[in-house]
C-alpha cells in the first residue's frame, strides 16, 4: 500500500473496574505510553493520534509523541460505544478536514506487550488482506470446557468431545485485544474491522494478557518484567 496510514489509539477517561486505567502506572509509566511508543517504533504510520475526551489523557499522549487533533464526542466516550464507533468518528473527522488514510491500525491503550515489530508485521500482512487481527490459541481446548449448573454440579459444555484427545481437536484461537489493522475502504463498507478477508497475526501467550481487574494488572506486570529480563527464555 502506497497510501497514508493512521494509528488510532482509543483512550477514554472512564473505567469502572480499574479507575483511570489508561493513565495508571504500569512498570513505571502510564500504560497508554506503551501503545504510543510501539506505534512510533513501527515506523509505518504517517500519523499517530489518540482519541479521547479527557484533557489529562490528551496532555500525556502529546508528551509521549502522539497527536490529539480533536476530542472524542460524549456519545462515543460512554460505556456502550464500540471500538468501531470510535474508529468511524475518527475517520469522519479527518475526512471533514480533507484528510484521507488508505489504512489504519486501531490500538488499545492497555497493550504494553505490543511492539513496533509486531505492528510492522501486521501492516505488511494487510498488503494481502482487508484486515488483520492478532490472535492467540486457547491454552486448553474450549471443546473440553465445563459448566456448573444451577444445582452446583459439573456438566460438560460439549459432551461429544468427552473422550476426544486434546491433540486431536482443532486448535481454536481468540482475539488478543491489542489492535486491529484495516483498509479504510473495507471498514467503511462493512462498518467493522471484522471483514471477510481477515488475516490472523498469531502471538504467543507470553505476549498477551487481558487487563480488566487488579489481579490481571499484577499478572501483566509480572509477565512484562519476565519478558524484559536479561535472561528471559520465552521466545
Amino acid at each position: 500500500m502506497d497510501g497514508k496510514k493512521l494509528a488510532i489509539i482509543t483512550a477514554r477517561g472512564g473505567s469502572k473496574r480499574i479507575p483511570r486505567k489508561n493513565l495508571k502506572s504500569f512498570c513505571g509509566k502510564p500504560i497508554l505510553c506503551y501503545s504510543i511508543e510501539a506505534a512510533r517504533e513501527a515506523g509505518v504510520f504517517d500519523e499517530i493520534m489518540v482519541s479521547t475526551e479527557d484533557e489529562e489523557i490528551a496532555r500525556i499522549a502529546i508528551a509521549a509523541g502522539a497527536l490529539v487533533p480533536f476530542f472524542r464526542s460524549a456519545e462515543n466516550a460512554g460505556d456502550y460505544a464500540s471500538t468501531d464507533d470510535v474508529i468511524l468518528e475518527v475517520l469522519k473527522a479527518y475526512e471533514a478536514r480533507g484528510r484521507h488514510f488508505e489504512a489504519f491500525c486501531c490500538l488499545y491503550p492497555t497493550a504494553p506487550f505490543l511492539s513496533g515489530e509486531r505492528l510492522r508485521s501486521a501492516m505488511e500482512l494487510l498488503e494481502e488482506a482487508d484486515s488483520v487481527m492478532p490472535v492467540v490459541p486457547f491454552s486448553y481446548p474450549p471443546q473440553r470446557g465445563l459448566l456448573i449448573d444451577e444445582m452446583g454440579y459439573v456438566r460438560r459444555q460439549f459432551p461429544e468431545y468427552a473422550a476426544a484427545r486434546s491433540q486431536d481437536l482443532p486448535r481454536i484461537y481468540h482475539d488478543c485485544g491489542q489492535f486491529y489493522a484495516c483498509r479504510t475502504k473495507a471498514f467503511l463498507e462493512a462498518g467493522t474491522t471484522d471483514v471477510e478477508r481477515l488475516l490472523p497475526l498469531v502471538l504467543t501467550e507470553m505476549e498477551v494478557q487481558d487487563i480488566d481487574t487488579p489481579q490481571d494488572w499484577a499478572l501483566a506486570e509480572m509477565k512484562y518484567r519476565m519478558l524484559h529480563s536479561p535472561d528471559h527464555q520465552f521466545e
